[in-house]
This record gives C-alpha cells, structure tokens and sequence, in this order.
C-alpha cells in the first residue's frame, strides 16, 4: 500500500489552531536572545554598557573608531 503524498495530508483548519495555540513560542522577557547585536544581528558576547548594543566582535573592529584603546 502506498503512501499518500505530503501535500494531500494537511490538517483542518481547527486541529491547526489547537496546535498553534499550544505550540506558538512565548515572549520572553529575558534571556540570550533578546540583547543582539545592533551591527550584525548576533547574540554571543554582548556589550550594552554605554548603550553600544553591538556583539564582541563587532566591538573589536569599531573601539578604535569609537575611541577606545587597549590597555597594555
């Protein structure tokens, strides 16, 4: 017996709702990904001090232009 192709399997319009209503992601008002990068949208080594909102390396490629220098 074969199967019935993908596309004719879809689900009615209520057992779709109760899936999306059960399984849509919830706003959350902390964590990882709600501080990205204002430059190139990544979420890893953040640095919102001074309100700059840009991600380590970003920040790497920009304090000289921002002024800031290293230390040693």
């Amino acid at each position: 017996m074969k199967r019935p192709a993908l596309e004719k399997l879809k689900p009615g319009k209520t057992k779709l709702a109760r899936f999306m209503r059960h399984n849509i992601p919830k706003a959350r008002p902390y964590g990882n990904r709600l501080a990205i990068c204002m430059r190139c949208g990544g979420t890893r080594r953040h640095i919102s001090k001074y309100g700059l909102n840009v991600c380590g390396r970003c920040f790497r490629e920009i304090a000289k232009d921002l002024g800031f220098r290293k230390l040693r």
